[in-house]
């Protein structure tokens, strides 16, 4: 195949007038005996589907108070097991993470973690300043006040 994209349109023209007729027709004998055929299976499925739910339609309508809640609760109790399973997996994948950070492992994020935590103290102890030093100022605004 990668030897026929290389010949030039020409060259694969000529080739394929060489064949001989014999092989034209078996190809078109082949391609329209599998046109047809795959043609009736869609039509027998499509038959088979419509008398299928012109069976089943009756039968729907009648369990379709059994049916309907049977499906919703179904479907909330996949739900259930699919998000517990999740909430499970977050679970043990933190615990995980929160052992190795404990443990000294560096998981990934920890220095995201530490930057974060350095701010934060940081942030505590100019608070903590600031309002010593404001303290100081008002006790001795206060010592010269009598009251």
């Amino acid at each position: 195949m990668a030897q026929n994209q290389n010949q030039p349109l020409h060259m694969q023209q000529h080739h394929q007038q060489q064949q001989p007729i014999s092989h034209k027709v078996a190809k078109t004998t082949t391609a329209v005996t599998l046109t047809g055929s795959l043609m009736v299976l869609s039509g027998l499925t499509l038959a088979a589907t419509v008398i299928g739910l012109v069976l089943a339609t009756p039968v729907f309508v009648i369990f379709s108070p059994v049916l309907v809640p049977a499906v919703i609760t179904i479907c909330l109790l996949g739900a259930g097991v699919f998000t517990a399973g999740g909430l499970g997996a977050t679970a043990t994948f933190v615990l995980t993470w929160m052992y190795k950070y404990v443990t000294g492992k560096h998981p990934i994020g920890a220095d995201m973690l530490d930057m974060i935590k350095s701010k934060i103290i940081g942030t505590a102890e100019g608070i903590r300043e600031k309002s010593a030093q404001l303290g100081q100022e008002a006790m001795k605004g206060t010592k010269g006040t009598n009251y």
